[in-house]
């Protein structure tokens, strides 16, 4: 029977401020160069099921950032653009049928397949193991079991579900209980008692299986995502359910279907597997010095210990502190007890109610032909980095209120002003006038990497009239 892996990108990981952002969530930050959760996932999917495309259940806001890494990974993949999200639950049931609509006639007539449903933001570090147990569970979920993978607890975490297991079922355990985030005391007895692991929230199962559960356990559930299925709409490669997803009740498949069924095993996981849910789980993945700090990037540490110090960009420099997480971003800053990590949320939700910027942006801005991050903005004028990927070309465009000035870094540009074309080479410039329509396209084979200085009145993104679009965000056109 196949695999078709599921990937589910709707988490928004607002403890991890400030790397992490609304628009640009945990799983597809750069960790390291060339590095992301998102990107290691679809390793494993591939690993995990040879030539079968996955499955991709996210945000809208986040579709170029799917496309970009799956373009770096040389993959294809089925895009589900959630209206909003609705919890794991729907985003899985849309997978559902979309799983059950790519069978064949002659598959529909037997078997259906199998998902492997993973979310896009887990660290493990033995995927081998994984895969092993992953086909170890293949006879199980293809007899009709919901089959969950469970980590060994090597500590007392508060910051992770646990599984109460049973008895022996094949290869697996089965489940007895669920149990939510627990408080320090229940998780140091839960590891003392032994028979719980910890919740990783990765499913096999079969499609008709998952369906079959979500219309006895979560017949609400199931009804709103069929009516949106039926209401999809298909936008450059993307599948876009319709407006009836938004009256899905906002569940997880734990407390939808896993703690109802009497089909729920779970398979042990004996490997280092973290769901980078905070600062603090960053500090006990780390490789730390004599003092106990784990420190990534620019930093120094002067007669400091245990403190969690990652610099972004500029230096930080630690001095007589202790058991402290500082983050620092080019636009922000935290510094926070790491007993407290937890609750950078409350942060987040403080300057979300300001109308601050920080919560939802980044300073780097995925597009589909490349990406754009602001260097420096003051009254009246505005700097970005701009790179455009090879072969690519933004949207031939306008703008009212703001002229620019574009000097090429590297590759070359064909720019387009008012209907003339010119290619540019390094350190060469071109100058837009307000109101002069304009595109720059990067005819070479390697990414075009120019800066822009804005000038003008409004310097906005909504100051943008686009004429022409390859990716279909021309005005009057729908828009993704």
């Amino acid at each position: 029977m196949r695999i078709r892996p599921v990937i589910l990108c709707g988490g928004s990981g607002t403890r991890l401020w400030p790397l992490s952002r609304t628009k640009y969530p945990k799983q597809f930050v750069e960790l390291d160069k060339g590095h992301t959760l998102f990107r290691d996932t679809l390793r494993r999917a591939a690993q995990a099921s040879p030539g079968e495309t996955p499955f991709i259940v996210c945000n809208k806001d986040h579709r170029f950032y799917v496309t970009s890494s799956l373009a770096a990974e040389d993959m294809k993949g089925g895009i589900i653009l959630e209206p909003k999200p609705r919890g794991t639950a729907p985003a899985i049931a849309l997978a559902a049928l979309a799983a059950r609509d790519a069978l064949s006639p002659r598959e529909q007539d037997g078997d259906d397949v199998l998902l492997l449903v993973m979310p896009s933001d887990h660290a493990i570090d033995r995927p081998e193991h994984f895969i092993e147990n992953v086909r170890l569970a293949v006879p199980l979920a293809e007899a009709g079991k919901l089959v969950t993978f469970g980590v060994t607890p090597t500590f007392p975490a508060t910051g992770f579900g646990y599984i109460r297991t049973g008895t022996p079922e094949g290869n697996a355990l089965r489940v007895e209980r669920f149990i939510e985030k627990p408080q320090e005391k229940a998780a140091r007895a839960m590891l003392e008692a032994g028979g719980h692991l910890w919740n990783s929230g990765m499913f096999l199962f079969r499609a008709g299986t998952c369906l079959a559960e979500l219309a006895v356990h979560a017949p609400a559930v199931l009804a709103a995502c069929e009516r949106a299925w039926a209401e999809q709409i298909r936008d450059l490669g993307f599948v876009i359910p319709g407006p009836s997803f938004l009256e899905a009740p906002d569940i997880s498949i734990d407390h939808a279907v896993m703690e109802h069924t009497d089909r729920a095993v779970v398979m042990p996981l004996q490997l280092s597997w973290n769901d980078l849910g905070s600062w603090e789980s960053f500090y006990e993945l780390a490789p730390k010095d004599d003092a106990g700090n784990a420190m990534t990037g620019d930093v120094l540490a002067e007669e400091s210990s245990g403190c969690y110090l990652r610099s972004g960009g500029r230096l930080i420099a630690a001095l007589g502190v202790h058991d402290l997480s500082v983050v620092e971003t080019r636009d922000a800053v935290l510094v926070a007890s790491r007993e407290k990590t937890q609750d950078v949320r409350r942060i987040v939700k403080r300057l979300r109610d300001a109308g601050r910027p920080e919560s939802e942006d980044h300073l780097r801005v995925f597009r589909p032909w490349g990406y754009y991050e602001t260097l420096v903005t003051a009254e009246r004028f505005q700097v970005k980095r701009i790179v455009v990927e090879a072969r690519h070309e933004n949207s031939l465009q306008m703008h009212y209120h703001r002229a620019e000035h574009w000097v090429v870094v590297s590759g070359t540009a064909e720019i387009e002003i008012d209907g003339e074309k010119r290619l540019y080479t390094e350190n060469q410039s071109a100058y837009i006038p307000v109101g002069a329509k304009h595109r720059v396209r990067n005819p070479g084979n390697i990414p075009l990497v120019f800066i822009e200085v804005q000038s003008g009145a409004y310097l906005g993104e909504d100051d943008i009239v686009r004429l022409e679009d390859d990716y279909g965000r021309q005005d009057g056109a729908h828009k993704l």
